[in-house]
């Protein structure tokens, strides 16, 4: 009984690693730029790790849908997209910066969706 708990125990530790590894395996992206989570500006990997846990967030917009009219993120249906609020220093308002993930990637625009890049995890 003791070396079929300890199998049970053994298999259930390798399925964790498998899905820690699937869960956190590099995203692949189809936009030119990308960018490090480390690179982001330290409010940016504020809001990232704000997602990552499921908020709570502080902006009433966080988490609506981005509906990508501006076509510059890969083609997906409506809702599949969702933007954040990355707080600006000093700016009273929301400012031009946000993170927009949908699936297993997240983007970051600094110029309010004119542009993104892929945040490499």
């Amino acid at each position: 009984m003791k070396s079929l708990s300890t199998a049970l125990l053994a298999a259930s530790l390798m399925l964790c690693a498998s899905f820690a590894t699937l869960t956190h395996a590099k995203s692949t992206c189809s936009l030119k730029e990308s960018i490090t989570v480390a690179d982001l500006p330290k409010q940016g990997r504020d809001t990232l790790a704000l997602i990552d846990s499921g908020g709570p967030f502080p902006h009433d917009r966080d988490g609506i849908t981005f509906s990508n009219r501006e076509k510059i993120l890969p083609k997906e249906k409506r809702g599949f997209y969702r933007e954040y609020t990355v707080r600006t220093p000093g700016v009273k308002h929301r400012g031009a910066r946000r993170i927009v993930c949908g699936g297993a990637q997240c983007y970051y625009s600094d110029d309010h969706y004119q542009s993104f890049k892929c945040i490499a995890r």
